[in-house]
């Protein structure tokens, strides 16, 4: 049986300053720090498994997150660009109140899969096909647990690639998270089915 846990980053700076995140690269917060640290000893009394692999994305919030989880879980520790949010091309770093302002509405043709929210930005197929073939390349071959940290956003692509759906069909759907919610996903030794057992899990956090 596969585990694979998946942990949004907690509270960053971009989180307080109400700035676009994406690939603007902001540290987690005090708050953030010491959550994510509750995060991990929570959910290792849930595993109770040492030396655990741990994959985050590159981006400060997260790797600031892996460390607390590398300390818990005396685990292997990498990072990996591809479990990086969408990326918001000019929109990444502003305000919020910019981002309403200048995004661009859904068009008008329903093409939704290569739709850009702002210049420069990613479509879902791009963070599509970047997450799957993460999942392809990193979580396909594991044993058996392995904890993934990633951004909220990121978090829907990796559920829809971990299920196997095409790039193409993952142009509507989408797993409403939070800060610091962990998410258990399952794949069975007999048949090999996926399962989402719990999405955005917040009671390790409070």
């Amino acid at each position: 049986m596969k585990d694979v846990w998946v942990v949004t980053h907690t509270e960053s700076f971009h989180h307080v300053k109400r700035l676009g995140g994406g690939w603007y690269d902001t540290h987690l917060t005090e708050k953030g720090k010491k959550d994510a640290q509750r995060i991990a000893l929570k959910l290792y009394e849930r595993i109770k498994k040492k030396e655990i692999p741990i994959i985050s994305s590159d981006l400060k919030r997260c790797t600031d997150m892996a460390e607390s989880f590398k300390t818990v879980f005396s685990g292997s520790f990498e990072t990996d660009s591809r479990l990086r949010e969408m990326g918001y091309g000019v929109a990444e770093g502003k305000a919020q109140k910019w981002q309403q302002e200048h995004i661009q509405p859904r068009p008008i043709d329903n093409n939704r899969i290569d739709h850009r929210v702002f210049g420069g930005a990613e479509s879902r197929r791009d963070i599509g096909q970047r997450i799957t073939n993460f999942v392809n390349d990193k979580l396909a071959n594991i044993e058996n647990t392995v904890l993934v940290i990633t951004h909220g956003f990121a978090l829907t692509f990796i559920i829809m690639a971990w299920m196997n759906i095409p790039v193409v069909n993952m142009d509507y759907c989408k797993f409403s998270s939070f800060p610091g919610g962990v998410t258990q996903l399952r794949e069975d030794d007999f048949f090999g089915n996926k399962t989402l057992v719990s999405l955005n899990d917040m009671s390790f956090i409070s």
